[in-house]
C-alpha cells in the first residue's frame, strides 16, 4: 500500500524569514560562475505547538534560474506568506493550492512547505521520511566537483572524494572543459560511477562533440542544453549512446510527463527546490517509476535542514542512483544543524526523528544571519 501523505491542519502565528551566509569550505565552479558563499534564505514557521523549518534555495543572483534571495524574499514577505496566514488554519499539503495563483517562485513556495509540513509532522511525532514512504534507512552518497584549475586538479579533487567514500562522481563540465577533463578523471580511476552535468552550456550544434562522451561510458549526462528546449533534447537523446538526464528543465509533473511522452529523457534529476516543493517532487517520482525512468536525487547545497529532506526523499523506491546528498563538511566547515550529515560507507543516514529529524544550532543560525524578518498575524 502507498502512503497516506497527509498531515494535521496548523495554526500558523507567524513566519520568520532569515537570509544567511554560509561560507563554502572551497570555492565551487559551473557553468553559471563560481560561489565561495552560499547565501540562502531559512524560514521558521511558529505554532502553537512548536516550530518547523524550511529552505529556500536560491542564489543571491538569477544566473541557476530567474529566481534570486532577494526577489524570493520579496515575494515572501509580500505575497507568500500573507495568503497563508490568511487562512485560520492550513495543512501542508493545502500549501500548493493556495499559493498557485501566485506565478513561478517555485524555491520560495517549496520552503514554506517543507515548514510548515515539518511543524505539521513534529507535532504529530511523526517522521518525515515515514511520510514520504522512504523504504531504506540509508542512501548512496554521491558528490558533485565543480570545475577546477585544470585536469590534473580535477583528478586531484576526485581522488581526495573517493578515498571519503563517495558512491559516485559527478562532474561539472562546459565547452573547452568537457572532453579532456573527463577523460582525465577516468585514465584516472578507471570504470568508476561517472557522470558528467552540462548545467544548459551546450546547443544541439554541440551534438557531434557531446556524442565524444559516449567513450567514457557515463552513467549519465545531465542538462546538455537549456531548460526550455524540450525538443532539441529529444532530438540529441536520439544522438547519444550516453543517457540524457534532464535537470532545470523538469520545473513540475507536467513537465516530466511532457519530457517522458517526447523521450527527451531516460533519466531525470529531482530537486525538491526547483520544483515547487517535496509533494511535487514525490509526484514526480511517483509518475517516472510508473514509466519505468530512473530517478536521482539532486542537491543545491543545501543546508542541514534540505540535506534532511534530501535524504528521506532520496529513500523512495524509485531512486535508483545515488544523489547529490554529501555530507555536510563537502561544503560547510559549521552547519546550522546539531547534527550535521556525515558519510559512512559511502552513504547518509536517513533522519528517523519528528518532522525532518534535525534540530537547529541556534548559535550558528544568529552567526550566519544578516538579514531577519518576522510576519506574524
Amino acid at each position: 500500500m502507498p502512503p497516506v501523505r497527509s498531515s494535521a491542519p496548523v495554526r500558523l502565528s507567524g513566519l520568520e524569514l532569515r537570509v544567511l551566509h554560509l561560507p563554502l569550505v572551497s570555492p565551487f565552479t559551473t557553468s553559471f560562475g563560481t560561489e565561495d558563499v552560499r547565501e540562502v534564505i531559512v524560514v521558521r514557521a511558529r505554532t502553537a505547538d512548536g516550530d518547523g523549518w524550511g529552505e529556500v534555495v536560491t542564489q543571491h543572483a538569477p544566473l541557476y534560474s530567474s529566481e534570486y534571495t532577494h526577489g524570493a524574499w520579496d515575494a515572501l514577505r509580500r505575497w507568500l506568506i500573507p495568503a497563508l496566514l490568511d487562512r485560520p488554519t492550513i495543512a501542508a499539503e493545502e500549501v500548493g493550492g493556495v499559493l498557485a495563483p501566485f506565478v513561478g517562485h517555485r524555491m520560495a513556495k517549496a520552503g514554506l512547505e517543507t515548514a510548515v509540513l515539518d511543524a505539521a509532522l513534529r507535532a504529530e511525532g511523526r517522521s518525515f521520511a515515514a511520510y514520504l514512504g522512504a523504504e531504506r534507512d540509508r542512501v548512496p552518497a554521491g558528490v558533485s566537483v565543480g570545475i577546477q584549475r585544470d585536469p590534473a586538479a580535477l583528478v586531484q579533487a576526485v581522488g581526495g572524494y573517493l578515498d571519503e567514500g563517495y558512491a559516485r562522481i559527478k562532474i561539472k563540465i562546459k565547452p573547452g572543459r568537457d572532453l579532456a577533463d573527463t577523460a582525465a578523471v577516468r585514465d584516472a580511476f578507471g570504470m568508476i560511477p561517472l557522470q558528467v552535468d552540462a548545467n544548459s552550456a551546450y546547443t544541439l550544434a554541440d551534438a557531434d562533440l557531446l556524442a565524444e562522451l559516449d567513450r567514457f561510458d557515463l552513467l549519465l549526462i545531465e542538462q546538455p542544453l537549456q531548460e526550455d528546449d524540450i525538443v532539441d533534447h529529444a532530438a540529441l537523446a536520439a544522438r547519444l549512446r550516453t543517457p540524457v538526464c534532464l535537470d532545470e528543465s523538469i520545473v513540475s509533473a507536467k513537465a516530466a510527463a511532457d519530457a517522458i511522452a517526447l523521450r527527451a529523457a531516460s533519466v531525470i534529476n529531482i530537486k525538491a527546490g526547483r520544483v515547487g516543493g517535496y509533494l511535487e517532487a514525490v509526484a514526480i517520482h511517483d509518475l517516472c517509476r510508473a514509466a519505468g525512468l530512473p530517478v536521482w536525487c539532486g542537491g543545491m547545497l543545501e543546508t542541514g535542514i534540505g540535506r534532511a529532506a534530501n535524504a528521506a526523499l532520496a529513500a523512495l523506491p524509485g531512486f535508483t542512483l545515488p544523489g547529490d546528498i554529501s555530507a555536510s563538511s563537502r561544503f560547510y566547515e559549521r552547519d546550522i544543524v546539531t547534527e550535521p550529515v556525515v558519510l559512512d560507507d559511502g552513504h547518509v543516514r536517513v533522519p528517523t526523528g519528528h518532522g525532518l529529524g534535525m534540530e537547529i544550532d541556534e548559535a550558528a543560525l544568529d552567526a550566519f544571519t544578516v538579514q531577519r524578518e518576522t510576519i506574524a498575524r
